[in-house]
């Protein structure tokens, strides 16, 4: 694993509409908020329905709550160090890259909104943002479309995930709400 931590800029929640390359996807999921949540905060459920991520480690403890961090490691030995900067659960939470152990990213940060469709199923919208660095900056224009498309395809795994092994994070208090 490369142990070079390259510093990224602390961006807050308004990078998520300011970013110099801004990506949104939405997909209506079969469950509930909260149950989309608690797939969220389990680890080792992120590398089942995002195919870049290898292994996701909180170093805070729970409960999760705004500047919680945590580090996701990805193939090639690149590791992000997040912290978040929104937790409301179970309607919002983002992070951002604090470090990034790969020199081209000036700025990174996602942002989660849910939103409750009723009959056990909600809405996310999932903003990316990406300020490159260097010659990265020249050609992310090029591959907006292409990280555009693999973030729709990362929302549909998702979906068939909650709609088969992801039912684990659905309860019977769930259903009945």
């Amino acid at each position: 694993m490369n142990e070079t931590r390259h510093e990224c800029r602390k961006i807050d929640l308004g990078f998520f509409t300011s970013a110099p390359i801004r990506i949104v996807s939405e997909v209506a999921l079969p469950c509930t908020a909260e149950s989309l949540f608690r797939c969220f905060e389990d680890a080792e459920a992120w590398s089942r329905w995002v195919g870049v991520i290898k292994n996701v480690e909180w170093t805070s403890p729970a409960p999760f709550q705004v500047g919680t961090t945590r580090n996701v490691e990805m193939p090639g030995g690149m590791v992000a160090y997040e912290e978040f900067l929104a937790w409301d659960e179970p309607r919002h939470m983002a992070f951002r890259f604090n470090q990034f152990t790969q020199k081209f990213l000036k700025a990174f940060g996602e942002d989660y909104k849910v939103s409750d469709l009723g009959d056990d199923s909600c809405r996310l919208t999932w903003t990316v943002g990406i300020e490159p660095r260097g010659p990265a900056a020249l050609i992310a224009p090029l591959l907006k479309p292409l990280l555009a498309r693999n973030l729709r395809q990362i929302t549909k795994d998702l979906k068939k995930y909650m709609e088969n092994d992801g039912r684990k994070f659905c309860t019977v208090q769930d259903n009945a709400e």
